[in-house]
């Protein structure tokens, strides 16, 4: 039965083959394994990567060598575009990086924030979500003020300490497309949820990088008018 299951969950997959992957990131085979064994590419079978962690990796990482900003920079930059005055930047630091921010790309905002959090995605009954997303500083409903529908899942953000506790309490297990995700971050979940509370910036960089077309889409346009009202 075990083996049936394994067989029906490849079969509604799209698959790479580990090469086919590492072309698609620009990599070579043995970073594919590497982020393979980080959880950050889903592997269902020996020499096949799941294409939807492949997505979903280029959203936020991009294939450009481009420098990632520190999470300290990464949380500047969304407390700049919601108005707050990332007091923990020294004033040359926040000066600079508004001058950056100015002269970027929503599509070029994304890899370069991606470390304000370690992302992970779990699966869960249904019945603990609600809790579940009591538990954190969720950023998915803030959905409807970027244009789009309620959703179901649960997204947002939690200290690294809590990380684990929650895993446990809500019996969470490990699922690259699952409906939970959890954004582990070392930064003060005080300042994070001021952030979420204060304006879209924040869940805006977050559904920028969904694999949802429309979720994308409202996540990108969201960023580029935070640093369109940055630019006037």
């Amino acid at each position: 039965m075990i083996d049936s299951f394994v067989t029906a969950k490849l079969f509604v997959m799209s698959l790479l083959t580990t090469h086919g992957a590492a072309r698609r990131l620009e990599v070579s085979t043995r970073q594919i394994q590497h982020l393979v064994a980080q959880g950050k590419l889903a592997s269902p079978a020996r020499g096949v990567i799941d294409t939807d962690s492949v997505d979903r990796f280029l959203a936020t990482h991009g294939t450009e060598r481009q420098r990632v900003w520190s999470e300290a920079t990464a949380w500047g930059a969304v407390a700049i575009l919601s108005g707050r005055p990332a007091s923990w930047l020294g004033e040359s630091q926040r000066s600079r990086l508004k001058g950056r921010l100015r002269g970027l790309a929503a599509t070029e905002m994304v890899p370069r924030a991606r470390d304000r959090a370690d992302v992970m995605r779990y699966a869960g009954h249904s019945a603990a979500l609600a809790r579940l997303r009591d538990a954190i500083v969720d950023t998915s409903r803030a959905a409807d003020r970027l244009g789009l529908a309620g959703t179901n899942n649960v997204d947002g953000y939690v200290s690294t300490e809590q990380r684990a506790q929650l895993v446990t309490k809500f019996a969470l297990t490990p699922d690259i497309t699952g409906r939970i995700t959890l954004r582990c971050t070392t930064f003060p979940i005080t300042t994070v949820r001021d952030l979420a509370d204060t304006g879209v910036a924040l869940a805006a960089l977050d559904l920028a990088e969904s694999l949802d077309v429309r979720e994308r889409r409202a996540g990108l346009d969201g960023l580029t008018a935070a640093l369109e009202r940055l630019r006037a």
